[in-house]
């Protein structure tokens, strides 16, 4: 009995990590697909730039130069928690070390790219921060 609960407990740690990896991707896709629209209606503009935070900017109403109005948005209901580090914050400095888990997520200001801030690797080796 002892030796089919320590693999069945093993099994389920691992499932409990896999969904974790899979709600991460998603909420990544999610997030750059809303991150991306927000561009669109805001001159190429990221969340953020404006007055508005990039929390106020995704899940609030803004106008075009990205303040708080009535033109656009919401974008999504709420920033999604990291499945890893527990955060919803997002970085939007340029200035963080990605992975260092001082956030859930990363906005580089730069380049745009959206990714989790967290020390995680994938099953396959691949860093979180690097989906």
């Amino acid at each position: 009995m002892g030796i089919l609960a320590s693999v069945v407990i093993r099994q389920l740690a691992h499932a409990g990590t896999e969904a974790r990896e899979a709600r991460l991707r998603q909420d990544l896709q999610t997030m750059r697909s809303h991150i991306e629209l927000y561009k669109i209606h805001h001159n190429d503009d990221l969340p953020g730039a404006g007055t508005a935070t990039f929390a106020q900017a995704m899940t609030g109403q803004t106008d075009i130069n990205g303040a708080v109005g009535t033109d656009y948005g919401p974008y999504v209901e709420r920033v999604p928690t990291n499945p890893f580090n527990g955060l919803d914050t997002v970085d939007v400095s340029g200035t963080g070390t990605l992975g260092d888990e001082s956030h859930g997520w990363d906005l580089n200001p730069t380049t745009g790219a959206f990714q989790a801030d967290d020390s995680g690797t994938c099953a396959d080796g691949t860093p979180h921060s690097t989906l």
